[in-house]
């Protein structure tokens, strides 16, 4: 319901007000178990980024990319194939088809649960612990902030004259663009490379950073930057600085970092994968007294609790680990913090994550230059793909997997991995290290052979 009044300007107090139906929902959940008077507030889309915008739509492209990857690296088996034809319509109509029933069931569960207060709008904090929504105001005696982030649009001049796409709008597209420029490198823009690559776009990454996914172990980034370069045209250390409309597309002015010269890219279509902007602002959480970081993203610390006794964040608008898995844990803890269950902050360390890119990427943990950092003594170990019978059937050659652990106590501090199936295989690592991370544990396993996972022990074995 939009207004459970149905008259404005009044205002009702609630034990419980949530903020953000995705990873937010589970403190939903929780405050009805306990019998709270409990408010959500929402502006939509039901069901938060991941099933909307993010995780789920954009691994439904990302299967169709991986199997033209597929196709086109078969001759590396002695196997002659092509591809005729590639329906991008449908992919992306069979990309809308999955996602909308889900979130149509979300809205239409959340609209009609009587348990709790349905406002379904942009909120904003016009008062301590208040807000208002739909031109009526709440109160809540405890806040639970889950309200996301959205694209990062950087000040470029001649943005505002083009049409460019985001992680989010890209998902409307129903004609596959002819020459996709690409302004950043991360994850999103290695992902999605990936795909308009794979479709038959004509892609070009304009990195301001020296490497792409530049989060990620250095030579992870080079072998994902080499298997790029095969397939589209990757410019490094060079920022966009400006774009202008043209008949046909646009026109983006680009500086080498190093050298300073300008050089243009042409485009049908440009993608603006700059990074993440958190909703923090939409929420005016200043009202409230709530800090922000540098960044505009709202401070917590290891138990999601903010600047202002009562409220907690937790998810993207926190700005720590913006994954979908991180945000549910969160949660978890904040509500476990909430009802003085928990004084043990949450640790980021065993946090995996995956670039769902071709070749994949997975890693957990410190990076070596994080480890060293650290650390007073680490080991690293490297093993490659090839280096186990599995491997070899693949006839990989460029996959690697990297092992960083603790000399003085040889408890695993990261793990990286490029290549097959690296977001399942990383899974191990992440087990281990969630329950201490002694190297052992990892040691006195048995392995299938010849399985893939055989790969996981193979760097702790070149130990250095």
């Amino acid at each position: 319901m939009q207004n459970p009044f149905g008259k404005k300007n009044k205002e009702k107090t609630y034990d419980v007000i949530v903020i953000g139906s995705g990873s937010g929902m589970l403190v939903v959940e929780n405050a009805i178990a306990a019998g709270l008077r409990t408010a959500l507030v929402d502006k939509g889309p039901a069901g938060g980024t991941c099933l909307n915008v993010g995780c789920i739509p954009s691994k439904m492209l990302i299967a169709a990319a991986d199997r033209v990857m597929e196709i086109n690296e078969a001759d590396r088996f002695g196997i002659a194939a092509e591809i005729t034809h590639i329906d991008f319509p449908r992919i992306m109509a069979e990309m809308h088809s999955a996602v909308a029933p889900d979130h149509q069931r979300i809205h239409e569960n959340l609209a009609a649960d009587q348990r709790f207060d349905y406002y379904e709008g942009q909120a904003a904090f016009v008062d301590e612990y208040t807000l208002s929504v739909n031109e009526t105001r709440i109160r809540g005696k405890a806040v639970f902030i889950a309200a996301g982030a959205r694209p990062l649009i950087p000040a470029l001049e001649g943005l505002d004259q083009v049409d460019y796409l985001t992680s989010e709008s890209l998902l409307s597209l129903k004609r596959l663009p002819e020459r996709l420029a690409i302004i950043g490198g991360g994850y999103i823009a290695a992902e999605y490379g990936h795909f308009f690559s794979a479709m038959g776009s004509e892609v070009t990454v304009i990195q301001n950073a020296e490497r792409m996914v530049p989060r990620e172990e250095p030579e992870i980034s080079q072998i994902l930057q080499a298997a790029f370069s095969l397939r589209m045209t990757v410019h490094t250390n060079a920022a966009a600085r400006s774009l202008k409309k043209r008949d046909n597309g646009c026109e983006i002015t680009v500086r080498d970092n190093p050298s300073g010269d300008t050089f243009t890219v042409h485009a049908d279509a440009v993608l603006i994968a700059a990074g993440r902007a958190s909703n923090a602002d939409l929420l005016q959480v200043e009202n409230t007294g709530v800090a922000l970081d540098e960044g505009g993203f709202i401070e917590t610390d290891g138990l999601m609790r903010t600047s202002k006794p009562g409220i907690w964040a937790f998810g993207d608008i926190n700005g720590k680990k913006m994954f979908t898995h991180v945000s549910y844990e969160e949660a978890g803890l904040a509500w476990r913090n909430y009802q003085n269950d928990t004084t043990r902050p949450f640790d980021y360390l065993p946090t995996p994550r995956a670039v769902f890119s071709h070749p994949r990427i997975a890693s957990v943990g410190l990076t070596e230059a994080e480890a060293r950092e650290r650390y007073d003594n680490i080991l690293v170990g490297h093993a490659n793909y090839s280096d186990v019978a599995n491997g070899m059937a693949l006839r990989d050659k460029d996959g690697v997997a990297k092992a960083i652990v603790d000399k003085s106590s040889y408890r695993i501090l990261g793990f990286h991995i490029v290549g097959p199936h690296a977001a399942i295989l990383i899974q191990e690592i992440v087990n281990v290290m969630a329950l201490g991370g002694q190297l052992r544990m990892l040691a006195g396993t048995m392995h299938i052979h010849p399985a893939l996972s055989e790969l996981i022990l193979k760097p702790f074995g070149n130990l250095s």
